[in-house]
C-alpha cells in the first residue's frame, strides 16, 4: 500500500530508531540486488519484531530469507534458547544474509537452509510458534497446508504481500503470482476455524492465529 511521504516520516520520527545494521543491510540490498523492494524495510521489520516479541516464540519458520532483513527482525523475539529456521531457493544469497546474521549477533540463532520449502519442511522435527510466509506467491496454498502439519493450536502465521499492489482486486487476472495470492486469501478466508486479520501495512500482512 502507497502511503503518504509526510505520514511515513511522522510515524518513523516518532517509533524506536532503525537497526544500524538493518539499515546498513537494507542499503547494501539496494546497491547490490535486483528487486530490492523485496527486502522487508524499516515499518514492517518493527512490527514483525514487535509480534515476536509479544509471542516470544521457541522455533520460528521463515518461508523466503531474501538478504534477512526479516529474520533478524524476527530472530530479536526468540525465547531463549530459541532458533528460528530460515529456507531460501536462491543459494546466491546466503552468504549475503549470513554476514549480516552475523553483524546482528544472531548467526547462532538462525538456522539457514537453502531449497524448497515444500521439500524442506516435511524434513523438519521442530513445532513452530510462528510461522513468516514471504515465497512465491503462486505456492503460498501449499506453503500454508505444509505448516499446519508443524504448527500447534495457537500458533502464529504471518503472511506477506497479501494486498499485492491492489491487485488482489482483480478477480479476473490472468498473472499467476496474482492469482496465487487470491486463492491464499480465499483459503484463509474460508477456515472457520482460525483467527485471521489483513494489515494494511505495505503490501498487506495477514495475520493467522491457530
Amino acid at each position: 500500500m502507497t502511503m503518504d511521504k509526510r505520514i511515513e516520516k511522522y510515524i518513523i520520527d516518532h517509533s524506536s530508531p532503525e537497526d544500524p545494521v538493518l539499515e546498513e543491510l537494507y542499503r547494501q540490498t539496494h546497491i547490490k540486488f535486483v528487486n530490492p523492494n523485496m527486502s522487508t524495510g524499516y515499518l514492517q521489520g518493527r512490527f514483525l519484531e514487535f509480534m515476536s516479541r509479544m509471542i516470544k516464540p521457541s522455533n520460528i519458520l521463515e518461508i523466503g530469507t531474501f538478504t534477512g532483513y526479516s529474520a533478524i527482525c524476527l530472530a530479536k523475539g526468540l525465547a531463549e534458547g530459541g532458533k528460528l529456521t530460515t529456507i531460501e531457493i536462491n543459494d546466491e544469497l546466503r552468504e549475503f544474509a549470513h554476514e549480516y546474521f552475523r553483524k546482528a549477533g544472531l548467526d547462532n540463532r538462525i538456522i539457514q537452509l537453502t531449497g524448497r520449502a515444500q521439500d524442506i519442511i516435511p524434513e523438519l522435527d521442530q513445532i513452530f510458534d510462528l510461522v513468516y510466509i514471504d515465497g512465491d506467491k503462486r505456492e503460498y496454498n501449499e506453503y500454508y497446508n505444509i505448516c499446519l502439519r508443524k504448527t500447534r493450536p495457537g500458533s502464529f502465521i504471518i503472511a506477506d504481500n497479501v494486498l499485492w499492489g491492489d491487485k488482489v482486486l482483480d478477480k479476473n487476472t490472468k498473472d499467476p503470482q496474482s492469482k496465487g495470492i487470491i486463492e491464499f486469501n480465499e483459503l484463509i478466508r474460508s477456515q472457520k476455524n482460525i483467527e485471521k486479520i489483513i494489515l494494511p501495512i505495505r503490501d498487506g500482512l495477514m495475520i493467522i492465529r491457530l
